[in-house]
């Protein structure tokens, strides 16, 4: 990989603030004059790099899903077994982020923050990872048949990514789970639940509830009362 030049390695300095401002105090809540005061690059500066508030953030997006998505296809060219190549995923998407908590809370914030031309370039890239972590439990499904019914792959996938992302809110990359304990242990909670296979047994569900939700409000006995 080729060394990034002067201007590159500034743009990349104003991102990594702004990203850490954003995640404080929310995209919207943030002003170019805050990015100025943080990176201490005057105003004419920042638009220097970034034509607006909204490319900052664009260009946060699109260098995270582009990083983590690089590496991740480095990482599995020599992979063959579908469960590595899952345990390469997890190991890929925790390591990275726990190294970027501030960026991930902005792509998990902030997806929606972006519009028109910009917003469909992020989503794509975002729907070409996300079909990455697909093909790959398919694969493990498809390795590994099970006589009980087979997990939904849309559930399955997002289920993944709901445990993976969650991490910005709890987990301390100095505390004492180490981002490998993080990875092995999520990487076994995923594949084989909290209880583990010995469980099968228990997940008797003919008594559940038909999924029926049940409303924050309570229903009033007259619908058309006055408020």
């Amino acid at each position: 990989m080729e060394p990034l030049s002067q201007r590159d390695q500034k743009l990349q300095f104003i991102l990594r603030h702004a990203a850490r401002i954003f995640s404080e105090k929310t995209y919207h809540s943030t002003s170019m004059r805050d990015i100025s005061r943080a990176t201490g690059i005057s105003l004419a500066g920042l638009y220097h790099y970034c034509k607006s508030k909204e490319e900052l953030l664009f260009l946060i997006q699109d260098n995270c899903f582009a990083r983590v998505t690089e590496r991740l296809e480095t990482r599995l060219a020599d992979a063959t077994d579908p469960v590595d190549k899952l345990r390469i995923f997890i190991d890929n998407h925790l390591a990275f982020f726990a190294a970027n908590m501030a960026e991930m809370k902005v792509l998990s914030h902030e997806a929606d923050s972006l519009a028109g031309d910009l917003h469909s370039r992020v989503s794509d890239k975002k729907e070409r990872y996300t079909r990455s972590a697909r093909e790959i439990l398919k694969l493990v499904q498809r390795q590994s048949p099970s006589p009980r019914k087979p997990i939904d792959l849309t559930v399955a996938t997002y289920a993944l990514f709901g445990m993976m992302n969650w991490i910005y809110n709890w987990y301390n990359p100095n505390g004492k789970l180490a981002v490998r304990e993080l990875v092995d242990n999520v990487t076994r909670l995923y594949l084989t639940g909290f209880l583990g296979a010995a469980a099968e047994s228990q997940l008797d569900w003919s008594n559940a509830t038909d999924g029926e939700g049940m409303s924050v409000w309570r229903e009033s006995q007259n619908e058309n009362a006055a408020v």
